[in-house]
């Protein structure tokens, strides 16, 4: 698979918008089936260390992640990390950006790269990936902006 891109405007400030994409655990409440526990001691910055378990009862799989770069916006400059996935089943990363658009607006976009090494040998089933993981981003980012522009309110 390819990379997948998908952006976002959110009615909430940059600041805002960082905290919520980087709340580990706390995605589990936008990304479907799925919950996220962090497995190291530090919970932000470069060595941080996630696994977001997918499923429903008892099936499902693990998809580890560490983070490789990190740079929290400030001002006007953008924030962005990076993640890499060690898993058995999705290999890739993914690259979330946070772009301040005035006070209270912000610009996410996110960039993912997913590897399933079974998936990608079919050439048809990788086109199908790419559709579902498009998808798939969309839907977590539209809960994603709920919630943050929902907090933004308060």
């Amino acid at each position: 698979m390819g990379t997948v891109t998908v952006a976002r405007e959110v009615a909430a400030p940059a600041w805002l918008l960082w905290a919520a994409v980087t709340d580990w655990p706390a995605q589990g409440r936008w990304v479907p089936s799925t919950v996220v526990r962090t497995t190291s001691a530090q919970t932000s910055g470069v060595g941080t260390s996630f696994v977001a378990r997918t499923g429903v009862g008892p099936l499902g799989f693990d998809d580890p992640m560490t983070v490789t770069a990190w740079q929290p916006p400030d001002g006007a400059a953008p924030g962005a990390y990076t993640v890499t996935k060690s898993g058995r089943v999705v290999l890739g990363g993914a690259e979330v950006t946070v772009r301040a658009l005035g006070p209270d607006r912000s610009l996410l976009v996110w960039a993912e790269t997913a590897d399933l090494p079974l998936v990608s040998r079919v050439p048809v089933l990788r086109g199908l990936l790419d559709v579902g993981t498009r998808a798939g981003l969309g839907f977590m980012l539209r809960r994603l902006a709920r919630d943050v522009e929902h907090a933004a309110r308060r």
